[in-house]
C-alpha cells in the first residue's frame, strides 16, 4: 500500500514538472511573438506608442523596437528548446525572461499596459522554469539518453 501511494506521489511530481515546462514554453513563445510584433511596430514608428519627455532611460523609439524584436526572436527560439525539454533552454529561458522584464520595465512609458502584462507573464515563466527539479523534469519527459543538455 505504501508503494502505491509513493508511486502516485512520484507520478504527480512528473505531471507537475511536465505541466510547468509546457506552461513556460507556451508563455515564453507568446511573449516572444508579441515582442516581435511590438518591435516591428516601434521600428515602423507606429502611433500606438506614448511619447514621454524627460524619461531617464530614453532611447529612440526605433532603438526600443530593435531591442524588443531581438528579445522576441530569442524568446521564440528558446521556447522551441523548452518544448524539447533541453536543459540549456531552461537556463536560457530564465535569462531571456529576465531580460524581457528589464526591457519592458525600461520601456514602460512607451507602452505601459503591455509592459506590465509582459513583466507579469515573464515572472510566471521564470517561476515555472525554476520550480521543477531536474530529475523530475527529465523523467517526466522520458529522457533516456543525451539530448544536447548542458
Amino acid at each position: 500500500m505504501t508503494a502505491t501511494h509513493a508511486s502516485r506521489a512520484h507520478s504527480a511530481k512528473y505531471q507537475w514538472a511536465a505541466g510547468l515546462m509546457a506552461f513556460a514554453a507556451v508563455m515564453l513563445s507568446i511573449v516572444g511573438i508579441l515582442d516581435i510584433f511590438r518591435g516591428i511596430a516601434a521600428i515602423a514608428e507606429d502611433d500606438i506608442f506614448v511619447s514621454t519627455r524627460n524619461y531617464v532611460f530614453e532611447f529612440d523609439l526605433t532603438g526600443w523596437g530593435w531591442i524588443h524584436l531581438i528579445l522576441g526572436v530569442v524568446a521564440v527560439l528558446v521556447s522551441i528548446g523548452l518544448f524539447q525539454a533541453a536543459t540549456w533552454a531552461r537556463v536560457a529561458g530564465v535569462a531571456i525572461a529576465g531580460l524581457v522584464i528589464i526591457a519592458n520595465f525600461l520601456s514602460l512609458p512607451y507602452y505601459p499596459v503591455w509592459s506590465v502584462i509582459a513583466i507579469a507573464i515573464s515572472g510566471f515563466v521564470i517561476w515555472a522554469l525554476c520550480v521543477a527539479r531536474k530529475e523530475t523534469f527529465d523523467d517526466a519527459f522520458g529522457s533516456s539518453g543525451p539530448r544536447g543538455d548542458m
